[in-house]
């Protein structure tokens, strides 16, 4: 199914490339098209190297922010994320663990802020929220200005890790709880054997911990429910869209092909190549028709590699498109180039 980004979006759209393509130009742009039909917008920027201030020139943060009347922004600051995700476990572990190993829970779980993986988990679970939210948020759209490829994969693909991830959670919590049934069984020898570590009868509250086990096991399987129905709708391409940006040279064409091919590989709804800042043919001077000559080379490819996708080619601007008034400039480019299957 060919999706119209333009006039019929879905509810999610993503928008991604490697850095430096012009992604969060074109997402800002897209926001302001869809806010001028009429659609209440919220754009998100997940990269840590946020832009979005940078394009709307107004000051986008951690919390939404009003752009203008119908949208809406907010910049994801993944270390806040960490915090706030450390202290909301802590705060509910306080009430399922025991006090003297509160302090050594505290510390491990600080440690884990600085662990691999631990700011795209934090990314990821603040993406999906938006997404389970959007309705009761009252947004009719939300765009994802992405960071560069190979995050942005493994984003979009790190809820069925996670789900499963969730689900052996679960198996260990069940697994524990039975295994508890069995040492308090073997507790109840003590009498005949009074110096077994067993022996004292306070050290292995069976139901005080079967609760805890229960409400420790309901706290993860409504995040493995969040997970699961963020990838039900990351995979369908009723609710989702992934457009990709990229420009006509040699290294965002090469990372694209691999992005290309991982989507689809994942069956995910790809819908959009938007190859940006194209040399117009009225640009003069024997340098800039060198650089005409070498980017028509790889539009050559381009259209070769990506046959069969929608694809539009962007022109570069004269001046950098400062603030929203800048930015109506590539507004206009996007309907005046529609995508196209090659």
């Amino acid at each position: 199914m060919r999706q119209d980004l333009l006039n019929h979006p879905p509810k999610i759209i993503f928008v991604g490339g490697k850095g430096g393509v012009g992604k969060t130009s074109i997402a800002a742009a897209l926001a302001l098209h869809h806010t001028a039909l009429g659609r209440k917008t919220l754009v998100v920027s997940t990269d840590p190297a946020h832009s979005l201030s940078d394009a709307f020139a107004l000051p986008v943060g951690g919390k939404i922010t009003a752009v203008k009347a119908r949208l809406d922004g907010l910049e994801i600051d993944p270390d806040a994320q960490v915090d706030e995700h450390i202290a909301e476990v802590l705060a509910s572990m306080k009430s399922m663990v025991k006090p003297t190993l509160y302090p050594q829970i505290e510390k491990q779980l600080k440690l884990t802020a600085q662990s691999p993986g631990t700011q795209e988990a934090a990314l990821l679970e603040s993406i999906a929220r938006l997404i389970d939210e959007r309705e009761q948020l009252g947004y009719d759209l939300i765009i994802f200005d992405t960071a560069p490829t190979g995050h942005t994969l493994r984003l979009l693909t790190l809820p069925e890790a996670m789900s499963a991830w969730t689900q052996g959670m679960l198996q260990t919590s069940q697994k524990a709880q039975q295994l508890q049934g069995v040492v308090d069984h073997l507790s109840s020898s003590r009498q005949r054997a009074p110096q077994h570590p067993l022996a004292e009868p306070k050290q292995h509250d069976g139901a005080d911990l079967s609760e805890r086990n229960q409400r420790i096991a309901e706290r993860l399987r409504r995040r493995q429910q969040l997970f699961q129905r963020t990838r039900d709708v990351i995979k369908d391409a009723q609710q989702t869209a992934i457009a990709l940006v990229l420009t006509p040279e040699k290294l965002p064409v090469l990372e694209t092909e691999r992005a290309v091919r991982q989507l689809l590989e994942q069956q995910l709804p790809l819908a959009a190549l938007w190859v940006n800042r194209n040399i117009p043919a009225h640009a003069d001077g024997e340098f800039m028709a060198q650089r005409r000559h070498q980017e028509e080379l790889y539009r050559a490819q381009i259209r070769t590699l990506f046959a069969g996708l929608p694809v539009a080619f962007l022109p570069l601007f004269e001046r950098d498109l400062d603030g929203i008034n800048g930015l109506q400039q590539l507004v206009q480019a996007l309907a005046e180039h529609p995508l196209e299957v090659l």
